[in-house]
């Protein structure tokens, strides 16, 4: 696959960079119409989008360099680099949650209402973003026999002219299912603020730690037999699991609900 989209003088655009910004923007209309749907102050998405954006930047660069923390004390050089290259997903989410919530508290906003209008559409901006690793060669798979495999022939990071397994490809179509299945969820079945959520960490979580396991990029390092997603994988699906059952509980519906939207229709 080929990154380099168009080249204007000295400037290159890449197509992983676009599948972000689709994915930003998806993920911004899609929250704000889900917002507007359930008659929350759609004007605050924006705000909290950016705020997911910074924080989550900051922790997926974060979490990066502490996968390769020893390389880089072994070869300082290595710094200035790191600041342009490598992102860690996990670091990215977690920092977004963060993000999310301080905004939420900033705002007096009703935080699992947010929450669950926005974790679709993290979801679905995950895809994209798939997509674009696709096309960068990034998070490749391991080597493969399988009919079913991708080869690179202009990768900068994969190893070209191999058959890999595609799992780019298999996470980004996961990612855009768990999405529309959030949806499903919060039109249909949801009972409780906070429940979309929990799912999307149960979710996520278990299938990111099913595909690590025909992960080829063996350089964002591991913890004991785990990959470093795979062990931040069990403490996100724990973590989505016990916020389903408390949520689920009596009296857990409403995350000051009732004052938010009567504060909301009395300023409408």
């Amino acid at each position: 696959m080929y990154n380099d989209l168009l080249t204007i003088g000295p400037v290159t655009f890449h197509t992983y960079g676009l599948m972000t910004a689709v994915g930003i923007i998806s993920a911004y209309l899609t929250a704000e119409s889900g917002a507007k749907r359930k008659k929350l102050d759609a004007e605050q998405i924006f705000g909290l989008v950016i705020s997911c954006l910074v924080s989550g930047y900051a922790g997926s660069k974060l979490l990066y360099i502490l996968t390769v923390l020893p390389q880089l004390m072994a070869d300082p050089s290595l710094w200035r680099e790191s600041l342009s290259t490598g992102w860690v997903v996990f670091g990215g989410l977690l920092g977004g949650i963060f993000g999310g919530w301080v905004f939420c508290r900033m705002k007096n906003l009703p935080v699992w209402k947010f929450f669950d209008i926005g974790m679709p559409s993290v979801a679905l901006a995950q895809g994209f973003g798939r997509i674009g690793c696709f096309f960068a060669g990034c998070c490749y798979g391991v080597e493969t026999d399988s009919p079913f495999s991708i080869v690179f022939s202009h990768s900068d990071f994969a190893p070209n002219h191999v058959h890999l397994v595609p799992t780019q490809l298999l996470s980004a179509a996961g990612d855009f299912a768990l999405a529309f299945f959030l949806w499903a969820w919060d039109r249909k079945r949801k009972k409780r603020d906070g429940e979309v959520t929990a799912l999307y960490l149960i979710l996520y979580s278990a299938g990111r730690f099913v595909i690590e396991f025909w992960r080829g990029d063996l350089i964002r390092g591991a913890i004991g037999p785990l990959s470093t997603s795979q062990f931040i994988a069990l403490f996100t699906l724990a973590a989505g699991c016990i916020l389903f059952w408390v949520r689920k509980g009596p009296g857990k519906g409403t995350d000051r609900s009732e004052d938010y939207e009567t504060r909301v229709s009395y300023d409408e």
